[in-house]
């Protein structure tokens, strides 16, 4: 059928040899109540015209396209289908994991110092060491995915986690340790990157995935408090112990994912994703490179750089920090560790209800700059439990920023980017866990331990101003 315009009106022309029967089965499918009695029996005909006004209107259409993570992912609930309830307390444990690795640095640095007798930017180097894993992991991760499917990530990330535990349970040599590090980081950025761009896509994505993230302070909150148990009181073990911990966990870690994702395996995420799979266009590219979703890309990866940064340096740092600048005692001064985690994890359920009705771009533009306050009274107030209890309140609106910033992109990015955009912004800020904390160990051994609460507010400044820096985000399609 041509469409012939002139002036105002329009004339239908039919041509013989180019007549196409229209398949109109899906207007009688219709449910009753978009039954309207004024539509002639042309209505067909005024829809399909409607239709093309509505694509010439939408000069991108890979806008239209379904997200590269699931086939029917405006339908995905956290569980249902059924299966998606066991592959998400799946995800939840992960991420208990994850947080339980970042965490029990901070509590395990004195004393991996005393075992191995090292300066602060030598102990340092437990930070910088899984940055080689992270950046591995964000570049290897829609690769993964089309291969191996939901079902590698499953498999790889907890088997990298499993190796490294036994190794470092073995207490070998620093340089092996730092080395191992390095595995342990490449697991932890795979699952970031995965489990953040498939929950990110769900219904109710600020509180599902803010329960995601508190699993996470979840494990960085038992960590710490359980190796500082280990380490100071009862029979005093060494700190390596602590990691045959981590190696029960780090099993049923692997078990339960690879269970609950068997099967989610590369053959069906090619076939439900074709776009993905299209060499020609390379999503990863377009991520990266091609205006204006790069743009997005790069903010929303260096914002997340530095949130976890500050997340990572805080928590990691404290144990050392109320030590030596605030004199607290061994036990006490581990306790502070286990109040930033907590308040951390707290702030990911509580505000994770509260940001969705704010807005996320509004939620973090306010969450940051009270964050900021804390900072101020914890670095100038010379008390310890003044500093204890602010340090929790950090960790409060602290929380819920990073799951808030994954869905902020989910509604900045067109749905064929999610797990390579998403994917890399979130494995490429989980490297922020090394890069800052380390470049904080480096300072603290020129100029004290003392100096690292400046540095962590001129932080948060920077991260504001990325935050400040994004597309005006507009809500998301369901």
């Amino acid at each position: 059928m041509n469409i012939h315009q002139n002036g105002g009106s329009s004339t239908h022309v039919i041509e013989p040899d180019r007549v196409e029967l229209q398949d109109v089965s899906r207007y009688l499918e219709q449910p009753s109540k978009s039954y309207q009695p004024h539509v002639s029996r042309a209505s067909p005909n005024i829809e399909a015209a409607r239709s093309l006004e509505n694509t010439s209107e939408n000069n991108d259409p890979v806008e239209n396209l379904p997200s590269p993570t699931t086939a029917s992912e405006r339908l995905e609930r956290w569980n249902h289908p059924r299966m998606n309830l066991w592959r998400t307390l799946a995800a939840f444990g992960s991420f208990v994991v994850l947080g339980a690795n970042d965490a029990a640095y901070g509590a395990l640095i004195p004393y991996l110092q005393t075992y191995y007798n090292l300066t602060y930017t030598v102990v340092s180097l437990v930070f910088l060491s899984p940055l080689a894993g992270y950046t591995i992991s964000a570049l290897l991760n829609n690769t993964i995915h089309l291969k191996f499917g939901q079902r590698g990530v499953a498999f790889i990330s907890p088997g990298c986690h499993l190796i490294a535990y036994i190794i470092i349970a073995l207490h070998p040599p620093y340089p092996v340790l730092v080395v191992i590090f390095m595995i342990a980081g490449f697991g932890n950025g795979l699952a970031d990157a995965a489990w953040n761009a498939w929950i990110g896509n769900m219904a109710n994505p600020n509180e599902v995935l803010g329960f995601l993230h508190a699993f996470y302070g979840l494990g960085a909150t038992l960590s710490p408090l359980i190796a500082t148990t280990m380490i100071t009181k009862g029979s005093r073990l060494p700190w390596y112990y602590f990691y045959y911990v981590m190696i029960a966990v780090a099993f049923l870690e692997l078990t339960s994912s690879v269970w609950a994702f068997w099967g989610a395996s590369g053959a069906i995420f090619r076939a439900n994703n074709p776009r993905t799979t299209n060499t020609k266009d390379n999503r990863m590219k377009e991520a990266l490179i091609r205006l204006p979703f790069a743009r997005v890309t790069w903010i929303c990866a260096m914002f997340l750089l530095g949130y976890v940064g500050v997340e990572v340096a805080l928590g990691g740092w404290i144990v050392k920090f109320m030590l030596e600048v605030r004199d607290g005692a061994e036990f006490a001064s581990g306790m502070t560790a286990t109040g930033f985690w907590m308040g951390l994890t707290i702030g990911r359920i509580v505000l994770g209800f509260v940001t969705p009705k704010v807005g996320e771009k509004l939620a973090i533009a306010i969450y940051l700059p009270i964050t900021m306050v804390f900072q101020l009274i914890f670095w100038l107030v010379p008390q310890f439990y003044v500093s204890a209890v602010v340090i929790a309140m950090q960790g409060f609106f602290l929380g819920p920023i990073f799951p808030a910033a994954i869905v902020a992109a989910t509604k900045l990015l067109p749905r064929h980017l999610h797990v390579s955009a998403i994917g890399f912004a979130a494995a490429f800020g989980g490297s922020g866990a090394a890069i800052f904390p380390f470049a904080d160990g480096a300072i603290a051994q020129a100029k004290g331990v003392q100096v690292l609460q400046p540095i962590i507010l001129v932080l948060l400044g920077v991260i504001l101003a990325l935050w400040l820096g994004l597309p005006k985000i507009h809500k998301k399609q369901e």
